[in-house]
């Protein structure tokens, strides 16, 4: 049986209809991260631009002359690698924020009610905002190689197929918004998860291909241990669709979407499971 609520609604009508009644409280948490990030910063928001430019120009110096040059797997590798790091960097600053999102507000969360879930998905919601303004910044790069040909541009291939990154992003949202709610209550009750998140993040920066592309692997177990993280799939999606022109392959959709699924529901699970108990360990 369906479990109801003192007015008569069933758990999922009782939650629906307090998001509704705190959206407006929503959008104004994402509005203060975003302005909190850069606060005292003379450029602001100009950031969210200028940082990934930055990123792609400092690694693609770097990596160019060992990844990039004579494969033939990649096609204009300051491109290829600026599609990669934009989705996870999205990923960890989102993942990252939703872990701190209760420790940032603790003095409001004792003082005033609001349904808890609020604090970190405005933390997700307000880094996938600055990945929209990140956006700008990827069009106007890769105008700029297409119109160039420098570093193999002109390969770069523009179809409609493009309009289906919205895909990889909802699937890279859902997924992101999963690990941040289960985030969000390991680091109340243990707050070392934050440093070794971190360490975490490092280590997968590198087990994901963004920085080179996974046929340069020869090991076969590495491979499959690459394969098994739903980040890769994602990132290959955005890739297929904004750098080859291609349509979405399907295994990796139907296995990044089931993924991000399972994770999001674990994390509603665990989240709705331990969120009464969170402000007795603030």
């Amino acid at each position: 049986m369906k479990r109801r609520s003192a007015t008569g609604e069933t758990e999922l009508e009782h939650g629906v209809n307090m998001f509704k009644k705190y959206r407006n409280l929503l959008e104004e948490l994402t509005r203060k991260s975003i302005s909190l990030k850069y606060r005292n910063s003379w450029l602001g928001i100009f950031w969210s631009f200028l940082q990934p430019l930055l990123n792609m120009i400092v690694l693609s110096v770097v990596f160019t002359g060992i990844f990039g040059r004579s494969n033939k797997n990649v096609i204009c590798y300051p491109v290829y690698l600026f599609a990669g790091r934009l989705i996870f960097e999205f990923f960890v600053t989102s993942t990252k924020m939703a872990m701190t999102a209760f420790r940032r507000n603790a003095a409001i969360i004792k003082k005033v009610y609001v349904p808890k879930y609020m604090y970190p998905l405005s933390s997700i919601f307000s880094s996938f905002i600055t990945l929209a303004i990140s956006m700008l910044c990827y069009i106007m790069v890769w105008i700029f190689f297409k119109l160039t040909g420098i570093s193999g541009g002109h390969n770069l291939v523009l179809t409609w197929h493009i309009l289906l990154l919205v895909v990889p992003l909802i699937i890279v949202l859902l997924f992101s918004t999963g690990i941040g709610l289960i985030l969000s209550v390991l680091c109340v009750y243990f707050r070392d998860i934050e440093y070794i998140y971190d360490v975490i993040t490092k280590l997968l920066f590198y087990m994901v291909p963004i920085i080179y592309h996974i046929k340069s692997i020869t090991n076969s177990n590495l491979k499959l241990i690459i394969r098994a993280n739903p980040l890769y799939h994602i990132i290959e999606m955005f890739r297929q669709c904004v750098l080859y022109g291609q349509m979405i392959n399907p295994k990796m959709l139907l296995y990044s979407l089931g993924a991000a699924i399972i994770v999001l529901v674990v994390g509603i699970i665990i989240f709705d499971w331990k969120s009464d108990d969170l402000i007795f360990h603030l």
